[in-house]
């Protein structure tokens, strides 16, 4: 698929099953929002299953990729792997029964697990919580929308299976378009706190403020009903973060929509979501290897056609490729 690296996907072409309301925890079923037991549709046509029958899409296990198991990881016959579900649908949430996560995420895992011959054992905690897994070894990956980062590379191998496109989502309806970092001056933006959105913005605020132009006054929010009751109050001009949940977002309510979008990994590089697991402890090329199995029999494709995020696909998942630059 031909991406440039600065102009990226047009806000619809991205989006998926997501409403606004809050992961589980905060007073609100996102899957029961939107729609319940009834599902939603996705704006490429498809319907979304919220229910905790997923069906999900499934393939066979490949002996030779199931191989470069680590001896360990194929003795015990699971792939434990941490997801973050505190944040909206389409990437990973909570079923209508408040308990089955599900989401694009969740369906890689699996397919990843198929191919590899392993159970999955998918633990849905804090974002945080995902890199303290990883680095204590009670997680084998993280498969959860994580970002290629040359710092998060010094401590992480990365399998890629999906492009990196963020988007800025505002209220509908105004003149205002983020194409680069001057367009961000003297705006409140919202972001959530240790993702590489907040390492983008910040960056793009410092290179303002050298500029002369005026500073971006940046909001933190971990929560998606926090951040959308702050967009709609116009507490904050925009919200940074994803762009799948934000243009998915847009399309269901009809109040926002998609200013801008870019790529996670800045201007210089394209951006890419990768599974994510501890540096050298040898499971990166089974990663890899099941990856590019699903994308080459087609069960990739299916999944992200399932959830609408079509036109994020990879044509081949990469180990350790270019990520987001260093900032000082």
């Amino acid at each position: 698929m031909a991406l440039t690296r600065r102009a990226l996907l047009p806000a619809a072409a991205a989006l998926a099953a997501t409403l606004l309301l809050a992961a589980c925890g905060s007073g609100g079923n996102a899957a029961a929002e939107l729609g319940g037991s009834k599902g939603s549709t996705a704006p490429n046509g498809a319907t979304i299953n919220l229910t905790p029958q997923q069906n999900r899409v499934s393939t066979p296990k490949v002996d030779a990729i199931a191989a470069l198991v680590p001896d360990e990881v194929r003795r015990r016959g699971t792939l434990r792997v941490a997801a973050s579900v505190g944040s909206v649908p389409p990437l990973g949430f909570y079923a209508t029964d408040d308990r089955t996560v599900i989401g694009t995420e969740p369906d890689i895992a699996y397919l990843i697990g198929d191919v590899l011959g392993l159970k999955v054992e998918l633990d849905p905690v804090s974002w945080e919580n995902v890199f303290v897994g990883l680095d204590s070894g009670k997680y084998d990956a993280g498969i959860t929308n994580v970002t290629v980062t040359e710092a998060r590379k010094e401590k992480y191998d990365f399998a890629t299976y999906r492009l990196d496109i963020l988007g800025f989502e505002a209220k509908k309806g105004g003149s205002w378009k983020v194409k680069g970092p001057a367009d961000v001056a003297g705006h409140t933006i919202g972001v959530s706190s240790g993702t590489n959105q907040e390492k983008l913005l910040l960056a793009w605020n410092d290179q303002n403020v050298k500029a002369g132009l005026k500073p971006v006054d940046v909001k933190y929010y971990q929560n998606a009903s926090d951040y959308y009751l702050a967009l709609g109050s116009g507490r904050i001009d925009a919200w940074l973060g994803p762009n799948p949940s934000g243009a998915f977002h847009a399309a269901q309510t009809g109040e926002t929509e998609i200013i801008g979008t870019y790529s996670g990994a800045g201007d210089t590089v394209l951006g890419k979501i990768a599974a994510t697991t501890k540096k050298d402890n040898g499971l990166v090329k089974a990663l890899n290897g099941a990856v590019n199995e699903v994308i080459k029999n087609g069960t990739y494709g299916q999944v992200l056609k399932r959830w609408g995020l079509d036109n994020e696909a990879v044509p081949t998942s990469e180990i350790n490729p270019p990520g987001l630059p260093r900032t000082n």
